[in-house]
């Protein structure tokens, strides 16, 4: 059982991770048929939603892409923002789903807010906390630091449907505004299944990482 965790805590991310690299690396190769950059394609579906209050900045890095709740800011890296290609398209209508999600109320969005001040904290000391446990045998403060890890786990499994249902919402507005056609989404649809299989297996990973150090503490007692 230890060793199956530990395989599936260091391997399951690597692999997700490879997957994402390289279906991100053939998919911005790949233009689209009405060759629309990641701005036009957010644009254009913020727009039909009423949405001109938000704002689409470019930021720096790879897949660095997001949508700031707070400041209703859809932000997009420089190969999205100006690209033509299918990941380009793909990224920016999953993040424009995020808005959408924002302004129709979507429970999960909600809790997943409400959830991302606390883990933003307690992500930072939780293994630091199970760390000092074990030094100074203090079973307390283990299962302290194995809660915080807990609370993470949650937020993690809170955000599965928030990007699940971000990528549904990408591939129907791309195709109801006629922007991607057949051969488009099913590139798009490639490039937004890879992306919610890196959510996936990070979740899982940290479930069997919070299995482990429960047993951890059972073979200690």
């Amino acid at each position: 059982m230890e060793t199956l965790c530990i395989l599936i805590i260091i391997f399951l991310p690597l692999i997700a991770q490879l997957y994402i690299s390289i279906t991100y690396g053939k998919s911005t190769k790949k233009e689209t048929s009405k060759g629309l950059t990641g701005f036009d394609v957010a644009r254009q579906i913020l727009d039909k939603y009423n949405l001109e209050d938000v704002l689409i900045l470019e930021t720096s890095g790879t897949l660095t892409d997001h949508y700031n709740p707070s400041r209703k800011v859809v932000k997009l890296s420089k190969e999205i923002y100006h690209g033509t290609s299918i990941a380009a398209n793909a990224v920016a209508a999953h993040e424009v789903g995020h808005a959408i999600q924002d302004k129709e109320g979507y429970t999960f969005l909600k809790i997943r807010s409400m959830l991302f001040p606390i883990v933003s904290i307690t992500s930072r000391f939780s293994y630091l906390i199970i760390i000092f446990g074990f030094i100074f045998e203090a079973i307390n403060l283990i299962w302290l630091g194995i809660i915080t890890v807990g609370i993470g786990i949650i937020f993690q499994i809170v955000t599965l449907p928030v990007e699940f249902n971000a990528s549904s919402r990408a591939l129907i507005e791309l195709n109801n505004l006629n922007i991607a056609d057949d051969r488009d989404s099913n590139g798009i649809r490639k490039m937004l299944v890879a992306a919610a299989f890196t959510y996936v297996a990070s979740t899982i990973a940290e479930i069997f990482q919070l299995l482990r150090l429960i047993n951890m503490v059972n073979d200690r007692n």
